[in-house]
């Protein structure tokens, strides 16, 4: 995990505590629903980033014996946690607020205070996501924004960008329910307005549960990365065919390949294990998150472990 990552998340937990206490605020003064809907969207995401930054702390930890390919998928565990907070007490919640309050509807109170709040916070979630937008573009691939989104393998990124996405449209939301009550002077809109703000969060909540569960089940490369991996190998002299390689995010700047290689059929012991050692190194020089790889060697005469087994009694004389 690249220490840089972490800047977007520091970025967007300073933003939601300061954002949450200035709503709850706000929805004491005025009574508003809709702001505290997005006084527990705040808390929910700070205490969101939270969690993502100790996922990054323990997915750092080295391998042992009970993890001999380290703690990695720890970081996709918790974005899964995450995404069922979200859903679970972000958008529950502000289901239940809209639905209480238009059932017993408040009156209504002097807007302005909302309206400061809400400048306030749309300033500061707009900062954080553009900082979270800016360090995934430096790092993202040739293809859209959406689609490189919707493949990255860093929680890290795209649950603040998310997050911050769905923060920046509770807002809108939040505005349009004050602005639309105050302005027919009916407390329905507010609630409605909660309403949408629990439906906004809990879809983003199901995006994030998706795309961690993926991970966390041992998702492959991107497949730019599968394709030039297979291109690469293909190229060597020594190489006669290569099959599909087999890839697993074990963290997001880690990747585990297996490759099954038939060399060329009069291939010398000696020239096999160059041919092995200088493809190992040809993939880790144009492929840097790839960490671990397994190479099942073949030749059209015999078997990887025959050659292997020869190469050892040679050593042994």
């Amino acid at each position: 995990m690249a220490q840089e990552s972490k800047l977007p998340i520091y970025g967007a937990l300073g933003a939601n505590i300061g954002i949450a206490v200035i709503k709850f605020i706000a929805a004491s003064v005025t009574g508003s629903s809709a702001m505290l809907s997005e006084g527990i969207h705040s808390t929910v995401d700070s205490g969101n980033e939270l969690l993502l930054l100790l996922g990054i702390s323990r997915s750092k930890k080295p391998a042992d014996q009970g993890h001999p390919f380290g703690h990695g998928k720890e970081l996709y565990f918790w974005a899964l946690i995450v995404g069922i907070l979200i859903f679970a007490l972000g958008g529950g919640m502000s289901l239940y607020e809209g639905i209480t309050h238009i059932e017993h509807p408040e009156p209504l109170k002097d807007p302005k205070w909302n309206y400061i709040v809400l400048a306030v916070s749309m300033f500061f979630e707009g900062g954080s996501l553009i900082i979270a937008v800016k360090k995934f573009n430096e790092l993202r691939g040739k293809g859209t924004f959406w689609s490189e989104l919707r493949s990255s393998k860093d929680p890290s990124l795209f649950a603040v960008i998310y997050e911050d996405a769905a923060a920046l449209a509770g807002l809108i939301t939040a505005f349009f329910g004050v602005f639309l009550g105050h302005y027919f002077n009916n407390p329905l809109f507010d609630g409605v307005a909660s309403i949408v703000i629990g439906i906004i969060l809990c879809v983003v909540a199901v995006v994030m549960v998706i795309e961690s569960r993926k991970l966390l089940v041992g998702e492959s490369a991107q497949s730019d990365i599968v394709r030039g991996i297979y291109e690469l190998v293909n190229q060597d002299s020594d190489v006669s065919t290569v099959y599909y390689p087999l890839t697993m995010h074990l963290s997001p700047n880690e990747i585990l390949l297996a490759l099954d290689v038939q060399f060329r059929k009069d291939i010398s012991l000696k020239e096999l294990v160059e041919a092995v050692s200088r493809t190992e190194s040809n993939i880790k020089a144009a492929f840097p998150d790839v960490k671990r790889i397994y190479i099942e060697a073949r030749n059209l005469a015999k078997s990887g472990e025959q050659i292997a087994q020869e190469y050892r009694e040679k050593e042994e004389l």
